[in-house]
């Protein structure tokens, strides 16, 4: 029937509009440091099964195929590609790109739990603490490095060793290190925003390591770069283009079940 082709259609377009919105999402985001982009996935939904592979027609014979009817598709789920963004020199001292696997740890203070990001733009409050992005936002690094009012020439090594100098003293001083977490499926973590995710029993539990210790699989620290989006805008293009000529495929399936209805309902008049 062509209701059903309106039907049919309609879940096509629903799915297409919701791909639409994560291709908007990703090149809002081709600027976000440390962002990583998304990926819509389509399944096909339930068929309406006129005749089943397999039956015996009227000779008693098997029928080599049945007759299966689509009822249309819907997202199946929208996958996080944490491949890795292009880095970009910064100079900034404070500033770190994770080279390989792996997230930084903060600490959220409205849940008092650690949440995890790929985001190296970090400061110092006025604790002297290294916190996340701006100092008032107190997202304090795990574990904690603290610095002297002081502290100047701020040396971060790529095995994540944190150092810095005081003025008359020749010796570099160790603050702390910065300590790197993975996780068994990061598809599964959860998106808060702010560039930040939190842990959930689908990603599984953190583990924590210094970056690239050995048999981790964690990657090193790039100390004065920033890691950007590895959103790829010519790509993002391209599959907004082929999204929207779906999209209007499907939009001509409803009209044409349309035009097949309105035939239809004006038989009476021939």
């Amino acid at each position: 029937m062509s209701v059903q082709t309106l039907y049919t259609a309609a879940t096509g377009m629903q799915s297409l509009q919701t791909k639409l919105n994560v291709i908007a999402n990703n090149l809002a985001n081709v600027n976000t440091i440390g962002f990583k982009r998304g990926n819509a996935n389509f399944e096909d939904l339930f068929y309406r099964h006129e005749k089943l592979p397999g039956a015996q027609d009227s000779t008693g014979q098997l029928t080599p195929t049945g007759i299966s009817v689509g009822l249309g598709s819907r997202v199946s789920s929208i996958q996080t590609d944490y491949s890795q963004g292009a880095f970009r020199s910064t100079n900034d001292q404070l500033d770190i790109a994770i080279e390989g696997n792996g997230f930084f740890q903060v600490l959220d203070p409205s849940t008092g739990a650690n949440v995890y990001t790929r985001a190296g733009n970090f400061s110092i409050n006025s604790t002297g603490q290294l916190v996340l992005g701006s100092a008032h936002t107190g997202r304090i690094v795990q574990p904690s490095i603290n610095f002297p009012p002081d502290a100047t020439q701020i040396s971060i090594s790529p095995e994540g060793i944190v150092e810095y100098r005081q003025p008359n003293n020749p010796t570099l001083v160790q603050a702390g290190t910065i300590e790197l977490a993975n996780f068994i499926n990061p598809e599964g973590l959860l998106k808060l925003g702010e560039n930040l995710f939190a842990q959930t029993s689908a990603s599984g539990t953190a583990t924590q390591n210094l970056p690239g210790a050995s048999g981790s699989g964690l990657g090193i620290l790039r100390q004065g770069a920033q890691e950007a989006s590895n959103v790829e805008p010519v790509e993002e293009l391209i599959d907004l283009i082929t999204t929207q000529r779906s999209f209007e495929l499907n939009s001509q399936a409803v009209q044409a079940g349309d035009q097949v209805l309105q035939l239809i309902s004006n038989l009476r008049r021939f």
